[in-house]
């Protein structure tokens, strides 16, 4: 508890008697995703959330909101953002269930409470113009022991899935704010909670995981992580090999696609190049088990990344790295 930002407290002083009046939409000309019951809904929702008595129950309420018109997420993210309180509320829920990961105490119902809080804040994550505030925030600090937690038990699944939404969020699409958004999560240490979620975590987990870390290491400054340090190469290559090892007949598309990304993005690096050579697992290197496993776009994936190994990329190489791989093997 230590290390978690002081800002939500700062929050909370702030609150007041106004803080229960949810705002109204700043773009009245634009076209709403949501219905105007939906959004009646979702402002008599918001000041509940505040109060402690009905807050489960409203946060329950307005995802299921979000579910049933999930383009109608980044709106309803935009009105939890500009309503005074509701950060804190939603970070009070979240850390209501701390107390209850050592030793594993958490029941389906503490679980559902967390995840819940978390799906809003994915919400917000979805707005290009409020992911920095986010992370000024520091929010993803808040839910990261969720998702390093050991239990492969379904409950704690839930948990680092709906973690690994928020962050899926982040890096969704390109915008000006990507670098900064990439950079706070490599300070931030996300490439090992992937890894975590990554060795824990079910099929659906294990993609959403390999999702962010293919969108981090397509920026300059992922690459430069990755491709910097050879036990960061390592660790990382051990962990898809492990996945791939694990693929029993046909496995998961997005699953497969995001794990030949992370490969290419490897692979445009020269050094990582050479060093995946040696390392790049053997089932992905023989045509008919491509042809068994893969559609034609992610056979086109497979493809690339099986050129650039053998070819080698025209892109820059990190320094540091140039004797370290030399003495690489595959285990």
């Amino acid at each position: 508890m230590d290390s978690l930002p002081n800002s939500l407290y700062m929050d909370y002083a702030a609150r007041s008697s106004s803080s229960t009046n949810a705002p109204s939409l700043n773009n009245a000309g634009a076209t709403s995703a949501l219905s105007a019951s939906e959004l009646s809904k979702i402002r008599r929702l918001i000041p509940l959330v505040n109060l402690p008595r009905t807050r489960s129950e409203a946060i329950t309420q307005l995802n299921n909101i979000f579910k049933a018109n999930k383009a109608g997420g980044p709106e309803l993210g935009l009105l939890l953002w500009e309503s005074q309180g509701i950060m804190f509320s939603l970070l009070e829920e979240l850390m209501s269930a701390y107390r209850l990961l050592h030793p594993h105490r958490l029941t389906l119902n503490d679980t559902n409470k967390v995840c819940n809080a978390l799906v809003l804040i994915q919400c917000i994550a979805f707005l290009p113009g409020k992911r920095l505030d986010l992370l000024n925030a520091q929010i993803p600090a808040y839910f990261y022991s969720y998702m390093n937690t050991e239990s492969p038990a379904s409950l704690y699944d839930y948990l680092r899935l709906s973690g690994l939404g928020v962050i899926g969020a982040l890096v969704k699409e390109t915008c000006p704010d990507t670098p900064n958004i990439v950079r706070y999560l490599l300070q931030a240490e996300t490439v090992p909670v992937c890894l975590r979620c990554m060795e824990m975590g079910s099929d659906l987990t294990k993609s959403v995981a390999t999702l962010i870390l293919g969108r981090i290491f397509s920026q300059e400054e992922g690459k430069a992580y990755i491709g910097s340090f050879v036990d960061r190469f390592y660790v990382l290559t051990k962990a898809l090999q492990k996945v791939v090892d694990e693929f029993t007949g046909i496995p998961p598309s997005a699953l497969l696609r995001n794990i030949l990304i992370c490969y290419l993005r490897l692979s445009e690096l020269s050094r990582c190049s050479d060093a995946l050579k040696r390392c790049y697992p053997m089932q992905l290197r023989h045509p008919a088990y491509l042809n068994y496993i893969c559609d034609g776009t992610t056979r086109g994936l497979a493809d690339q990344v099986l050129q650039n190994i053998n070819s080698g990329p025209d892109q820059v190489q990190y320094e540091g790295l140039e004797n370290a791989f030399a003495g690489m093997r595959v285990h």
